[in-house]
């Protein structure tokens, strides 16, 4: 790894400029595995991908292989998915339930909380005292959990989780309680797919509101306005006032928090007179009263983004996950979010729904990952060594911290950059 002072990582981040070796050089990428990735609450998954006793979840944080697990007594563990013996990873299905772990290459076991169960052929080792905890995979440092959506920290330093989510604890408590049963499912299956870019091109792509115009506009019919997303939306986002007079997005807004998260406010309600819907609500209503009922289902946020590593979307509810790969390959998973209790339909309407906007050959991410593919490739070029990030319109600091400006403002991503510079130069001794 390169050894780069503070000084000449700071010089890569202007207040509205960032130098494109951020997105291009592999040694500042290996710094952010350790530096971001490895010091930050990073999600890991959902407890509902761990239903029952046995029942484990395959990740990453980071480059680091991991594995969520539901032990026998009920508590999810996050361990590191290596063996202790000579290093092997040891789980290498995806998901699945077993009794206990087993590295392929000499036949070590492992307990499902992580810890050493058994040693093939001890006798091996006559001057060896095997311990469960120093001889097992090793937990992370810290994992927690807010309404079953399971965060790690390789790094026992720094806040805890609800401090470092900040108002995006609110997110997460605004969709448990949309659904009737009080919680949230992770389920449906997934949408896997891969770009040759930067992982923070996609972290930028979801608080951009200036480029769904262009970039989407073949998604977009002859009156501007896109395919509708919702039930009792009867025209769907309008790009264009009309054709070459795009609509401007700055009256949802951008807002930008602590720690690099970022959030856009909702979309205008539509109304919705299904017959689903009006069950959806009658079973809120039972349980909330009208009241409440009406302030649940106003959404006020659209996409909110966790950083450095997860999105999600309140419109059709699903976890976005952004893996790193490599500094210019990175990995997408896009999970649907079923609240509990509602009427199926609306779950096989939203997974409908999915297929058709984030998909790896949907109308609309078609289209992102093909900009992602093309900044890589443009960066390349030595003519320019800066992106411009300098779009902003009028904005208001909040006491939380939290800064509210337009919505095709590039605060978000200026915001992304000021908490990428805190973990990078954090505790670097020059």
């Amino acid at each position: 790894m390169a050894g780069y002072s503070n000084d000449h990582i700071a010089s890569l981040v202007r207040p509205d400029q960032v130098h494109r070796d951020v997105y291009e050089d592999p040694d500042l990428f290996d710094l952010e595995m350790d530096r971001i990735f490895g010091r930050s609450w990073v999600y890991v998954g959902h407890e509902s991908q761990v239903p029952e006793p046995g029942d484990f979840f395959c990740t990453r944080v980071g480059l680091q292989p991991v594995v969520m697990s539901r032990h026998s007594d009920g508590t999810v563990y996050v361990v590191y998915n290596r063996c202790a013996h000579r290093g092997v990873k040891v789980v290498n299905e995806e998901c699945g339930n077993v009794g206990r772990f087993m590295c392929m290459y000499h036949g070590w076991t492992y307990d499902t909380n992580g810890d050493l169960d058994f040693v093939t052929q001890s006798e091996g080792y006559p001057d060896l005292e095997f311990d469960k905890l120093e001889h097992g995979m090793g937990r992370v440092a810290r994992w927690e959990s807010h309404h079953g959506f399971v965060f790690a920290n390789l790094s026992p330093d720094g806040p805890g989780l609800r401090e470092w989510l900040g108002e995006n604890s609110d997110f997460l408590d605004d969709v448990a309680v949309s659904a009737p049963d009080g919680e949230v499912e992770v389920t449906g299956g997934v949408h896997r797919y891969l770009y040759h870019g930067n992982w923070k091109m996609q972290v930028e792509n979801l608080i951009d509101m200036y480029h769904p115009a262009y970039s989407h506009e073949s998604s977009s019919a002859k009156g501007g306005q896109q395919f509708s997303r919702r039930e009792g939306d009867k025209g769907g986002i309008q790009f264009f006032e009309k054709r070459g007079k795009v609509k401007s997005m700055d009256g949802l807004g951008t807002h930008a928090l602590p720690n690099g998260h970022t959030w856009q406010g909702g979309l205008p309600p539509v109304e919705n007179m299904s017959e689903d819907h009006r069950a959806y609500v009658a079973l809120l209503e039972e349980k909330h009263g009208p009241n409440r009922t009406r302030e649940i289902l106003i959404k006020k946020r659209h996409n909110v983004i966790f950083y450095p590593n997860m999105a999600m979307q309140e419109l059709n509810p699903h976890i976005r996950v952004i893996r790193p790969l490599a500094v210019d390959r990175t990995e997408i998973f896009i999970y649907p979010v079923k609240l509990k209790g509602a009427p199926e339909k609306m779950f096989r309407d939203q997974l409908i729904n999915l297929n058709r906007t984030h998909s790896p050959t949907s109308l609309v991410q078609t289209d992102d990952v093909e900009a992602f593919t093309r900044a890589q490739e443009g960066m390349m070029t030595s003519g320019n060594e800066w992106v411009l990030l300098a779009r902003t319109g009028p904005q208001e600091s909040l006491e939380s911290g939290r800064i509210r400006t337009t919505g095709t403002s590039e605060e978000g991503m200026r915001n992304h950059y000021r908490a990428w510079l805190e973990y990078m130069c954090a505790d670097r001794p020059e």
